[in-house]
């Protein structure tokens, strides 16, 4: 293995479905590294055949920290992982080796390249509020609220985002001010030189994996998976953990609310929105190293050269 450079922080970036994870595991074979994940669905236990987590064997051989943290049930913030991934990189470099934190969670990276807001946290009694909120109104109509109130928040969230548009509408109801006021003074971001590749297949070669992979997932038992989440008591449809692609509509398959070929064109066509959203978002990526295949020689030039 050859030493990382010093003080250098590798992010590695990529929709879902673009091999980030193997694409990690090859880097770290050839680098002395500590890989990190930055995935907002990795998080959870319990939760891995729909989120295509590393199985136990690859985890236990490459072991990938800041994935299995939390419950579904639990809160996990942006604010959380920022602090949670500060610790495990300044873990890698003292111990001499390149953090490469990968994923597709671009928010996560977002947040601690340049770190957040001071926002107000939540509470259990405006979670409850808003969620009762977003049952009875929906999020198109919340989101027609969000536009009234801070139409440039509103702009930038998508009108089915509902977690980010509840946030969004939270925020100002704790705090008095908008998500926009608010995110214009920012606190944190790493101090350390970042270097950032993008694994960005062809569009139609995406699309293709989505569709084979959640094909797999069913086949691996993905929808068991959903059913004993079910049987959860502390665990409902308007978590964030069951709001991920595919655990949404897997149940309400199992509500039946839909069937069975809905369920499936849903979810596949949720995870595609998915990843033209992380798509857009890193196209706006600026001095990164952008592949379309997973060239091992090519990363670490990059990497090992300034």
């Amino acid at each position: 293995m050859q030493n990382p450079p010093t003080n250098t922080v590798l992010f590695l970036m990529g929709p879902t479905a673009s091999g980030k994870t193997d694409f990690a595991i090859d880097i770290s074979k050839q680098l002395n590294a500590r890989l990190i994940s930055v995935d907002s669905a990795l998080i959870y236990k319990r939760m891995n055949i729909g989120t295509a987590k590393p199985d136990a064997q690859t985890l236990l051989k490459h072991p990938h920290h800041l994935i299995n943290i939390c419950e579904p049930g639990d809160a996990y913030s942006a604010r959380d992982f920022m602090l949670d991934a500060n610790k495990q990189i300044e873990l890698a470099l003292a111990n001499h080796t390149l953090p490469i934190l990968v994923g597709g969670t671009s928010f996560y990276f977002n947040a601690l390249e340049y770190g957040l807001s001071n926002l107000p946290e939540s509470t259990t009694k405006s979670r409850q509020k808003y969620t009762q909120l977003l049952k009875e109104q929906g999020a198109e109509l919340l989101h027609k609220t969000l536009k009234s109130i801070d139409p440039i928040a509103a702009q930038r969230i998508h009108p089915n985002d509902s977690q980010r548009i509840t946030r969004a509408l939270e925020v100002f109801d704790i705090s008095g001010q908008t998500l926009t006021e608010l995110q214009g003074n920012k606190q944190g971001g790493l101090n350390h030189h970042i270097k950032k590749i993008i694994l960005m297949p062809d569009r139609t070669l995406l699309h293709q994996r989505i569709e084979t992979r959640f094909h797999t997932m069913l086949k691996q038992g993905f929808i068991q998976e959903v059913n004993a989440l079910k049987k959860d008591k502390n665990l409902h449809q308007d978590l964030p953990s069951i709001r991920c692609v595919g655990y949404r509509q897997a149940w309400q398959f199992l509500n039946n609310e839909i069937d069975e070929q809905t369920m499936i064109e849903k979810s596949i066509i949720a995870t595609r929105q998915l990843c033209k959203r992380q798509s857009t978002w890193l196209k706006h990526e600026t001095n990164a190293l952008l592949l379309a295949t997973a060239d091992i020689k090519k990363a670490l030039h990059f990497i090992q050269n300034p």
